[in-house]
């Protein structure tokens, strides 16, 4: 197994000993498990009882690699329902007021954007030295989009002994960099990509041709699309715009979220698509790994992701926690080579999308 070709990777620090060298990474550059014990269940954790409760209140199971609910302060709420935990969520577009007043409080745990848990700390109104674990999700994403100095500025602050856990859809070069520079001893824990084409997931393609012709496929699919709560994906904010205006247009009720959107605006949106009052969101890649909505059992790629990896993270968010998902892929002439590798990369087959569809949902 080559470097770059994992799909899922955790590493963290176990000790404080100093570092000497990339974690997992043998003399030829190529990057091993360093931990080999599997759980197969919550209780074989040894979790606090109280947090246990919390995690199967909530319908968790663990999966093949460690993603067991949303990556928000809702979420962390949810699993620690009955531990009284105080959470909050120190995010970019939010009141900058009122995130002072609540570290000020005392919280236990900050879910945040770099930029903005970069900017408590600058005005020490979150100690660095009170951090006992430091989590960076999704880290190939993260590092990859501009935030790489912001984090390496956070971890710059953290005390010596803090626990650092990273995961990430890949292990490119940036990840490898950060395990070196912050890390000391860190477990390495790998998952092969071949695991992770998700159990319960079925994926189908449409042949549409031409790119004129997917909109007309969409509405001809959207009675499925209403049977229960569904994600579509674009490649680009301009494309959900568009897709819905069109939607709308032939009062087809939908909802829209992507980057462009003020935090709020993408809160009210996601409470709406979460309770089940809004059924069918389009979206982005930008929140493709951020989506976690146990109800959504179809996704649909109106665009064929660019990146290979995010592929994954998209046909994710349906089939949570053991439910049966189906996946639909849009594909024109000029897409066949797209889909090829995607079934190569992922050592899947992707069947076309029968008539009965309707029945596998």
């Amino acid at each position: 197994m080559k470097s770059g070709e994992l799909v899922e990777a955790v590493v963290w620090n176990n000790d404080n000993k100093d570092y000497d060298g990339p974690a997992g990474m043998d003399v030829d550059g190529i990057i091993e498990s360093t931990w080999t014990e599997v759980a197969t269940s919550f209780d074989d954790m040894n979790l606090n009882e109280s947090l246990l409760r919390g995690i199967y209140a909530y319908g968790s199971h663990p999966g093949p690699y460690p993603r067991i609910g949303p990556a928000d302060s809702e979420g962390v709420l949810a699993l620690g329902d009955y531990m009284n935990v105080s959470c909050h969520a120190c995010i970019g577009g939010t009141n900058l007021r009122e995130d002072m007043r609540r570290l000020e409080m005392g919280v236990q745990i900050i879910v945040g954007t770099p930029g903005r848990v970069y900017d408590m700390i600058n005005r020490r109104v979150l100690e660095p030295k009170d951090i006992k674990m430091f989590v960076l999700d999704e880290a190939d994403e993260m590092l990859s989009r501009g935030f790489k100095d912001q984090i390496y500025d956070v971890f710059r602050f953290l005390p010596h002994d803090v626990q650092v856990v990273l995961l990430s859809a890949t292990m490119p070069a940036d990840v490898m960099d950060v395990t070196t520079k912050f890390m000391r001893k860190p477990i390495t824990i790998l998952v092969k990509k071949e695991e992770l084409t998700l159990e319960g997931i079925k994926q189908f393609y449409v042949n549409v041709e031409k790119e004129d012709w997917k909109l007309e496929t969409l509405c001809d699919l959207y009675e499925t699309l209403t049977i229960t709560q569904a994600v579509i994906f674009c490649n680009t904010r301009r494309k959900v715009d568009w897709l819905t205006d069109k939607m709308h247009q032939r009062d087809f009720t939908v909802s829209a979220m992507h980057g462009d959107m003020d935090q709020k605006e993408r809160d009210v949106i996601m409470r709406e698509f979460r309770s089940g009052s809004s059924r069918v969101l389009i979206t982005t890649d930008l929140l493709a790994r951020g989506i976690d909505v146990q109800q959504v059992s179809l996704v649909i790629n109106y665009d064929l992701p660019t990146n290979r990896e995010n592929y994954i993270h998209r046909i994710g968010r349906g089939g949570r926690f053991g439910r049966k998902g189906v996946a639909i892929n849009f594909v024109t002439a000029d897409d066949a080579r797209i889909l090829q590798d995607i079934e190569e990369h992922y050592r899947t087959s992707i069947e076309e999308m029968p008539m009965n569809v309707a029945d596998l949902i």
